[in-house]
């Protein structure tokens, strides 16, 4: 049973796949998370451990992202828009996994466009309730010294940077809520899971790969998966969350990217 389009609520509870497909859906799951989220949590906690014994307290430690990649600015561009594309593979291949014959995956986990201006709506309320709390986090963790100073952008001042920051933000959206979100709930419910344990593995899922931020940045994280978890089992719907969470890095890369040294953050 597929829910009709325009339906708010979550999908239903489906049958347990028996035995051996049990058994292929957990290693489809371990696959698709070491091809992408999970596979960044885990350098990301090698980076933690590599700031934590330097001499350096963590806070005087800086991450910088959205770097340059290379010094001449089309060959830049070129591997800015590879890496962005590249990025979104595993999220092709979770969509793909998720598809069944007359059953489309974008509905499936609500990524399609049926209500953009109600999803924009609840999606500016989320990346409220998420962002500004956020940024109380951060500065905490930098006084405890739990996070390292963050860049959201390293790129050189170009005609492209600010479209490439959009991009870079749709991208993060797209990667961290179709996988951690749509398809590793849906798998989990699959395999028999209880809700406030998969909203739980989705949320420390999130937080393991921000992990390189410090812990404090982390357990922020944690808290969003937490949040972004319980609307997608409420409504069933990913889109929101995408908006969000694009909304969010937008604000974050763009706005350190213009006013970055007005208000003396700069790198």
């Amino acid at each position: 049973m597929t829910r009709a389009a325009g339906s708010d609520s979550p999908e239903p509870a489906q049958t347990q796949p028996a035995g051996r497909s049990r058994r292929r859906l957990g290693v489809e799951v371990w696959i698709v998370l070491g091809l992408s989220l999970g596979q960044s949590g885990v350098y990301a906690m090698v980076r933690l451990v590599d700031r934590l014994t330097r001499e350096e307290r963590l806070s005087q430690q800086r991450a910088t992202m959205n770097t340059s990649r290379h010094e001449r600015e089309y060959l830049d561009l070129t591997y800015q828009l590879l890496g962005i594309g590249f990025a979104l593979v595993p999220v092709a291949l979770a969509l793909f996994l998720l598809s069944e014959p007359g059953q489309s995956a974008l509905r499936r986990i609500g990524l399609e466009l049926s209500r953009p201006w109600r999803d924009v709506v609840i999606g500016a309320g989320l990346a409220a309730v998420i962002g500004i709390p956020g940024l109380g986090v951060y500065a905490l963790g930098l006084a405890l010294d739990w996070n390292v100073s963050i860049s959201p952008s390293g790129l050189n001042d170009h005609w492209w940077t600010v479209p490439i920051l959009i991009l870079a933000a749709l991208k993060n959206a797209l990667l961290e809520e179709v996988v951690a979100v749509g398809y590793l709930m849906t798998r989990l419910r699959q395999l028999g899971w209880q809700v406030p344990a998969m909203i739980a593995a989705s949320a420390v899922l999130r937080g393991s790969y921000h992990l390189y931020q410090g812990y404090g940045m982390a357990l922020g994280n944690v808290a969003m998966g937490v949040v972004f978890g319980w609307w997608y089992h409420r409504t069933g719907r990913v889109m929101p969350l995408v908006i969000a969470h694009t909304i969010i890095d937008v604000v974050s890369f763009v706005g350190y990217e213009l006013f970055g040294e007005q208000l003396g953050v700069s790198s």
